[in-house]
């Protein structure tokens, strides 16, 4: 997995898709540990990311996804829906992709370009810390004690 992840820029032409599974808790509960799968698709640097879960590289080489919540001219700051406070920056030419759809373990397949999932997005970012801390904290123990 390490190859393909090294070379990902290359595999993902622009156009093109890139789909893999979800590891981590860093984008819960949008994107759960170990079920979903998402579909990245190849963007360029004049797409407007504000706000989407992007693919990127950080400056020590590791591949990441999150959500971007600032673009500053070449500088991207990304933040994962179930970190409470870590942000990561890359530059602009550094984003791989944009994450525009989701598998479910079940097999459904969910657009993140939906009013529906924007509507998702926006409750879930729009709760206070000590709420979102909380219901983290209930959502990791169910997923280690569905793992076991």
């Amino acid at each position: 997995m390490q190859k393909v992840l090294d070379n990902i820029e290359n595999i993902v032409e622009e156009g093109g898709n890139f789909r893999m599974i979800v590891t981590g808790y860093s984008m819960l509960p949008l994107l759960g540990y170990g079920n979903d799968h998402i579909i990245v698709r190849r963007t360029d640097i004049e797409e407007p990311i504000l706000g989407r879960i992007a693919m990127f590289r950080t400056p020590n080489r590791r591949i990441i996804v999150h959500r971007v919540i600032a673009v500053d001219g070449d500088k991207v700051t990304f933040h994962g829906d179930g970190n409470l406070a870590q942000t990561e920056e890359c530059s602009r030419k550094d984003v791989i992709g944009v994450v525009d759809t989701v598998i479910r373990e079940s097999g459904k397949e969910v657009s993140c370009t939906t009013r529906w999932w924007h509507i998702r997005e926006r409750i879930w970012l729009a709760q206070p810390l000590i709420i979102r801390r909380y219901a983290l904290g209930i959502i990791r123990r169910w997923l280690n004690f569905k793992r076991k």
